[in-house]
């Protein structure tokens, strides 16, 4: 991960926390294309840890983290992340497995982002 895509998970994790009052613990960043590409471990907090123990809390926990995390990005844009690089946030990919804990999300920007700040 180059020092622009760590700054980028930096950036992801205060969103996160800012908006859902939780980030995740470990964010990695990679750029790919127009992508910057996270991985994001630890997301749950000890309340959602204890609803995952069924499966309709599963399933109402992937709701959540998915199609709400995505309007969330459409009601706050995530202002601080075009800044950085300089890019317009265009749009969100995001999936979790609830049982690892471990989700990804894709943001789309409007420029080639490896190429501008090279990936790994």
């Amino acid at each position: 991960m180059n020092r622009m895509e760590a700054e980028f998970s930096n950036l992801v994790k205060a969103y996160r926390k800012r908006h859902m009052g939780k980030g995740p613990e470990r964010v990695t960043t990679t750029f790919c294309k127009c992508w910057a590409i996270c991985e994001m471990a630890g997301n749950l907090s000890p309340v959602e840890k204890f609803m995952a123990k069924t499966g309709d809390g599963r399933q109402m926990l992937r709701t959540a983290r998915t199609e709400m995390v995505k309007e969330m990005y459409r009601d706050h844009p995530p202002v601080e992340m075009e800044e950085l690089l300089g890019a317009k946030f265009v749009q969100l990919f995001v999936d979790i497995d609830i049982e690892q804990d471990l989700g990804m999300s894709v943001f789309v920007f409007d420029q080639d982002l490896e190429r501008k700040f090279g990936g790994k």
